[in-house]
C-alpha cells in the first residue's frame, strides 16, 4: 500500500519535536544530556595529542637522517666516495641504511660529499649568517647549484620565524674537529702529549665520551691521522665546524622562542641546501 507523503513528513516532523521537548535530549546535538562537553573533546584532545607525537616524531626522524647524511658527505670529503677503500664511508652508509634512510638521500650525499649533483653538476657552497628567535646567533652551511636561490630560500625561511640574516661569525671560532672511537676510561689528558705532537690545539671528550681532537681547519685530516697513528684510536667522525665562544652563549628560556627555534631549524634541516647550522645557544636543538 502506497504511504501518504504529507503523513510521513508530519511523522518526522512529529518525532523532532518530540527529541526537543525531551528533557533528556540536548537542544543542540539531539544527544542524551548525560554526554558531557569532555565526552564531545575527548576525540579531539587525543587527535591534537596523536599530532603532537608525530611532529615530535618527524622532527627526530629529520634530524637523525640530517646527521647520517652528514656523516656520509664527511666521510667522502675526508676519504674519498669509494666504500671500498673508505671504511668510514661503508660504515656511514651501512648505519643510514638501517635508520631506513632512502636510497636517494644516500646517493645524494655522497655526490654532495664530492662537491656535485647526482647528475654531475659542480656545486657551490656558501655560508649564512643570521640571528634568530631567542637572540641565537646562527651560522648555517649550505651546498647547492645556485647560490642566490639558496639565500633566497633560507632567508625566507628565517625571516617567517622573526629571525634576521646578519653578520655571526665573529661570534664562533672556526675549528677543525676529530671525533674518536668511544674507549672505556677515556682520560683525555692522558693524551695530551700524543695531540701536541700531531699538531692540535686542544682535546677533549664529548658527551658520549668519545676523544675530540680540535686543530686548526686546514690541519684536520693531517692532525686527525698522525694522533690517530700514534694512539691506535680510530677515526669516527672529521670536520670543519663553527664553534661558538663561550663568552657569548646564550640560554632560551621564553616559550614561544624555543617553539619557533625548534620550527625554524625544522624547516632549514628539511631544505636540501643546508648541509649543517651551528648555534651559539646552551641547548640543544
Amino acid at each position: 500500500m502506497a504511504l501518504n507523503p504529507l503523513a510521513s513528513v508530519f511523522s518526522r516532523s512529529a518525532v523532532r519535536s518530540h527529541l526537543k521537548s525531551s528533557r533528556w535530549i540536548c537542544e543542540r546535538c539531539h544527544r542524551s544530556n548525560f554526554s558531557t562537553a569532555s565526552t564531545l573533546l575527548a576525540g579531539h584532545n587525543r587527535w591534537s595529542q596523536i599530532r603532537h607525537d608525530k611532529a615530535k616524531n618527524d622532527k627526530a626522524k629529520s634530524r637523525e637522517r640530517q646527521a647520517l647524511t652528514a656523516e656520509i658527505m664527511n666521510a667522502v670529503q675526508m676519504w674519498g666516495p669509494d666504500p671500498k677503500s673508505n671504511p668510514r664511508l661503508n660504515l656511514a652508509i651501512s648505519k643510514a641504511k638501517q635508520a631506513q634512510v632512502p636510497k636517494a638521500l644516500i646517493e645524494t650525499a655522497i655526490a654532495r660529499g664530492q662537491g656535485i649533483s647526482t647528475s654531475g653538476q659542480a656545486l657551490e657552497s656558501m655560508v649564512i649568517e643570521a640571528l634568530l628567535p631567542g637572540s641565537v646567533a646562527a651560522v648555517i652551511e649550505c651546498l647547492g647549484e645556485n647560490k642566490a636561490r639558496i639565500l633566497q630560500d633560507v632567508r625566507h625561511i628565517i625571516k617567517d620565524y622573526g629571525g634576521s640574516v646578519t653578520p655571526t661569525t665573529y661570534l664562533f671560532d672556526k675549528k677543525g674537529r676529530v671525533v674518536f672511537e668511544r674507549k672505556e676510561n677515556l682520560n683525555p689528558d692522558d693524551y695530551l702529549d700524543a695531540a701536541i705532537e700531531a699538531g692540535a690545539t686542544d682535546v677533549d671528550t664529548d658527551g658520549e665520551g668519545r676523544l675530540v681532537v680540535f686543530t686548526e681547519p686546514t690541519e684536520t685530516k693531517a692532525v686527525g691521522e698522525a694522533f690517530s697513528k700514534a694512539t691506535g684510536l680510530a677515526i669516527e667522525r672529521a670536520a670543519i665546524i663553527w664553534d661558538p665562544k663561550k663568552e657569548t652563549m646564550v640560554t632560551v628560556k621564553n616559550e614561544e622562542d624555543i617553539q619557533a627555534l625548534e620550527e625554524l631549524l625544522s624547516e632549514l634541516r628539511d631544505d636540501a641546501s643546508v648541509r649543517d647550522v651551528y648555534l651559539n645557544s646552551t641547548e640543544k636543538f
